[in-house]
C-alpha cells in the first residue's frame, strides 16, 4: 500500500514538472531520471546488496572502519629525466608528507628499449624517468628506505624486469624480498586494448604475468602483483560502467590463467589489485566505485570458488582523470582535481594519485604537485569526507546509480564472456570499438555544446602562455647513452651473456618461471633493453589489427 500511496505522489509530482517543464526547460545531457525515490530501489535488500564494511559484498568498502583509522595512501604519480633528477622529486614530496611513492616510466622503458636505441630518440625521460639498468634503478631509490616505503611502479609489458630491478636494490640496501610493500600494474590487456604499450603477443605476456604471481606469492608476498587498470581505458574515452567492464573481464582473464597456469585461486587473489579513474561526475564516480566491488566479490566468491574475504575484495588505487585537465585556464584543474579526489574518498579508494594542475601542458612542476598533494591532505583533514564509513549509503540516488551501473557491468562481461572472454574480445576489436564510439559521442557532445567545458567552449578569456613549465632536455637521452656505455665497459660481460643465454633457453619451456632468470641477469647489470630484446627473439612482437 505504501507504494501505491509514493507512486500516486509521483504522477502528482510529474503533472507539476510538466508544467514547470513549460516555463523553464531542463538542460540536456542529463541522467534519465530526475528524482530517485523508494520506488526506484524497491528489490533493496541492506544485508545482500550493502552488509557491512569490510564485509561481503564490500560494496560499503574493504576495511571495516576505512578512513577513521588510516587514510587512503597518498601518492603522487613522478618520474621525469634521469633518475637523479626523479630521485630528487621523489624525496621532495615524501618531506612533504606523501605515504607512498608512484613511479612514471619513460617511453622507451615502457615499451623495451635502452636509451642508446635508436628507436628511443627524441622520447627519454620525456614521459617518466628512463630507466636503463639495475644502476639507474639504485640512483632512483637513492637514500630511500624501501623497507618502509610502499611503491608502485606503472610498468607493464617489462613488469617483471622493473620488479627484479626493485627487489635487487631492495637486496642491495638490507630489505629482504618478503618484507618489500607495493605493486606493479602488470596488465598487459588493457594495453592492447585502450593503451599501446605493449611489446610480446597475448600468450607469452599472459605467461609472464603468471610467472610473477607465483613468485611473489613465495618470495615477494606482500606485493601486488598486477593493478588491472580501468585508468587507462577511461582515458581513452569509455563510460563509467565500460570502465569497470572490461577491466574486470581483464581480471576474470588474468584469474583464468593463473588457475591455468597451476595456481589455487586463493594463493594469489588477495594480492590482485584495480586502478580506477576518477572523473568528474562525483556522484556517478561513488557508485561506480561501489558497484566495482560487488561485482568483482561476486565473481570471486561465485564463479572462482575462491574461499578466503581477502580473495573477493576489490581493493583500488585511484588517479583523477588526467583527460578532463585542460590547457586553457589551468588554474581551473585545481578545482577538477579536488573534486574528483572527493570523488574517490566518498567511493573507497585505498590509495590516490591526484593530478597536478598543469599537466594538460607539461610534466607538473614542482609548486602545481605540492598544490596537488596538498589538495589530497585538504580532502583528508578538513572536509569531514573521510569521517564516516561509505556516508552516501541509503541514498535512494546513489543506491538506484550503484545497481544501474552494476547492471550495465554484468551486461558487458556477459558478452564478452560469450565471445571467449577479454583477449577474444580484443582480438575482435569488440571492447576497442565500443571505447572508441563512447569517446566520439562525448566529443561531439563537447563541440555542440551538449556538454559544457569551462573554460574550452563556454567561459573563454584570452590569456597569456603559461610560464614555469617544467621541459625536459634532450640532453637526457646524451646522458643516459654514455652511462650505458660506461655501463657496459665496466661490468662483466661474460656473466652477461652467460645470464641472458639462460634467459632464452628458459623462455623456450613454457613450465618454467622466468622471475628468477630475469633477477639473475638484473644483478649482472643486463640492460632492459638487451633482456626484452632476448624475450622479443623468443616470444616474438604483438602487431595491432588495424581495421578500417
Amino acid at each position: 500500500m505504501a507504494n501505491e500511496s509514493l507512486k500516486a505522489k509521483k504522477e502528482e509530482y510529474s503533472a507539476k514538472v510538466e508544467k514547470s517543464l513549460a516555463k523553464n526547460p531542463e538542460r540536456i545531457n542529463l541522467p534519465p531520471n530526475r528524482l530517485y525515490t523508494p520506488l526506484d530501489i524497491a528489490d533493496f535488500d541492506y544485508e545482500k546488496d550493502l552488509g557491512f564494511p569490510g564485509e561481503y559484498p564490500f560494496t560499503r568498502g574493504v576495511q571495516p572502519t576505512m578512513f577513521r583509522g588510516r587514510f587512503w595512501t597518498m601518492r603522487q604519480y613522478a618520474g621525469f629525466a634521469t633518475a637523479e633528477e626523479s630521485n630528487k622529486r621523489y624525496r621532495y614530496l615524501l618531506e612533504q608528507g606523501q605515504t607512498g611513492l608512484s613511479c612514471a616510466f619513460d617511453l622507451p622503458t615502457q615499451i623495451g628499449y635502452d636509451s642508446d636505441d635508436p628507436i628511443s630518440e627524441g622520447e627519454v625521460g620525456k614521459v617518466g624517468v628512463a630507466i636503463d639498468s639495475l644502476a639507474d634503478m639504485e640512483i632512483l631509490f637513492d637514500n630511500i628506505d624501501l623497507g618502509k616505503v610502499s611503491t608502485s611502479m606503472t610498468i607493464n609489458a617489462p613488469a617483471a624486469i622493473l620488479l627484479a630491478m626493485y627487489i635487487a636494490v631492495a637486496e642491495k640496501q638490507g630489505v629482504k624480498a618478503d618484507q618489500l610493500n607495493g605493486t606493479i600494474q602488470n596488465d598487459i590487456l588493457k594495453e592492447y586494448s585502450a593503451r599501446g604499450t605493449y611489446i610480446f603477443p597475448p600468450k607469452p605476456s599472459m605467461r609472464l604475468i603468471t610467472n610473477i604471481f607465483a613468485y611473489c606469492f613465495e618470495q615477494v608476498p606482500l606485493w601486488n602483483t598486477i593493478s588491472i587498470s580501468g585508468y587507462h581505458i577511461r582515458e581513452a574515452g569509455s563510460t563509467a560502467s565500460q570502465e569497470i567492464a572490461f577491466t574486470i573481464a581483464d581480471g576474470i582473464a588474468y584469474v583464468d590463467a593463473a588457475i591455468k597456469a597451476g595456481l589455487n585461486v586463493d594463493d594469489f587473489a588477495g594480492r590482485l589489485s584495480f586502478f580506477w579513474n576518477a572523473h568528474n561526475n562525483v556522484l556517478e564516480e561513488a557508485a561506480k566505485f561501489r558497484a566495482s566491488r560487488r561485482v568483482w566479490a561476486k565473481i570471486m566468491k561465485e564463479r572462482f570458488g575462491a574461499k578466503s574475504p581477502k580473495s573477493w575484495m576489490l581493493r583500488v588505487h585511484t588517479q583523477t582523470a588526467g583527460s578532463m585537465l585542460t590547457a586553457q585556464q589551468p588554474e581551473n584543474n585545481v578545482v577538477r582535481v579536488a573534486l574528483q579526489a572527493a570523488a574517490a574518498v566518498l567511493g573507497g579508494t585505498q590509495s590516490l594519485h591526484t593530478n597536478s594542475m598543469d599537466e594538460a601542458l607539461a610534466l607538473p612542476s614542482e609548486k602545481a604537485v605540492r598544490i596537488a598533494l596538498r589538495t589530497q591532505q585538504i580532502v583528508a583533514y578538513e572536509s569531514g569526507l573521510a569521517d564516516v564509513v561509505d556516508p552516501l549509503a541509503g541514498s535512494y540516488y546513489i543506491e538506484g546509480l550503484t545497481n544501474q551501473i552494476e547492471k550495465e557491468c554484468w551486461d558487458y562481461i556477459n558478452k564478452i564472456d560469450e565471445m571467449g572472454g577479454a583477449t577474444a574480445a580484443i582480438e575482435k576489436g569488440y571492447i576497442q570499438r565500443e571505447i572508441q564510439e563512447s569517446a566520439y559521442r562525448w566529443q561531439m557532445e563537447v563541440e555542440t555544446k551538449k556538454r559544457i567545458i569551462v573554460g574550452v567552449n563556454q567561459f573563454q578569456m584570452e590569456e597569456k602562455p603559461v610560464e614555469g613549465l617544467l621541459r625536459v632536455d634532450a640532453s637526457v637521452g646524451e646522458l643516459q647513452t654514455k652511462k650505458l656505455a660506461k655501463l657496459r665497459a665496466e661490468r662483466d660481460n661474460k656473466a652477461v651473456e652467460a645470464k641472458l643465454a639462460a634467459l632464452s633457453e628458459a623462455a623456450k619451456d613454457e613450465s618454467v618461471n622466468l622471475m628468477p632468470l630475469i633477477l639473475d641477469a638484473v644483478k649482472a647489470y643486463a640492460t632492459l633493453g638487451e633482456i626484452c630484446g632476448v624475450l622479443r627473439k623468443i616470444f616474438g612482437e604483438y602487431k595491432a589489427q588495424v581495421s578500417l
